[in-house]
């Protein structure tokens, strides 16, 4: 390995690292309450050195909600359904929203935080647009085979299927305090997880093959 190959590989792990530790510091604290000098010494660098890799703490919140974003359409657009049945497909999408929302809680709480400021930050991060558009297209290809077949109801699009799965993942996680408080009952324990994740798709699949 080439010494600049290696230093390039030195600055992907740092940037990763300073991104780890500001999603942290962002989901707990938000963008006002987070402190830069905080995520530098939580991590092997300097401010300085943070406000050279990012250019300054709304940038690094920036940056931070776009690898939240990005990471969520990659594990979208990874799952391969070209094999299932579209009932079957529509299932999975819902699994692996519901997987990753359990897995990521710091995702979670960055989209609660935006939607409090009306998520001004999210409208100025164009490229988001694009991003999502093949996880709105898999739906949209799912739900075609799904009427083709006539198993599918046709008044709803990719996008009310988006929402819905997205809503059951996101409140799951986001209330999961104030649920339990009001409720006594844990919607992330370990022992429930398979009846909620089964539950979701259930509840999807009825919805779409409704009569």
């Amino acid at each position: 390995m080439t010494a600049s190959s290696e230093r390039r590989r030195d600055k992907e792990r740092t940037r990763a690292e300073i991104l780890d530790v500001a999603a942290a510091e962002f989901a707990e604290r938000g963008l006002n309450g987070a402190r830069v000098d905080e995520i530098a010494a939580r991590t092997r660098t300097t401010k300085r050195m943070i406000y050279y890799y990012f250019g300054g703490k709304k940038q690094l919140y920036m940056a931070v909600l776009e690898r939240a974003y990005t990471r969520i359409r990659a594990a979208e657009q990874a799952v391969e359904v070209d094999h299932l049945d579209p009932v079957a497909a529509i299932r999975r999408i819902a699994e692996v929203t519901f997987d990753h929302h359990e897995a990521h809680p710091e995702f979670i709480r960055l989209v609660s935080i935006e939607n409090i400021h009306h998520a001004d930050h999210l409208a100025e991060l164009t490229s988001l647009v694009d991003l999502s558009m093949p996880a709105i297209q898999l739906l949209d290809g799912i739900l075609k085979a799904g009427w083709d077949a006539g198993l599918f109801r046709t008044d709803v699009d990719a996008v009310d299927v988006h929402m819905m799965i997205s809503a059951y993942c996101f409140f799951r996680v986001a209330n999961r305090h104030s649920f339990g408080a009001l409720f006594g009952r844990d919607l992330v324990d370990p022992g429930v997880r398979e009846h909620y994740r089964g539950m979701l798709g259930d509840m999807v699949v009825s919805y779409l093959t409704a009569r």
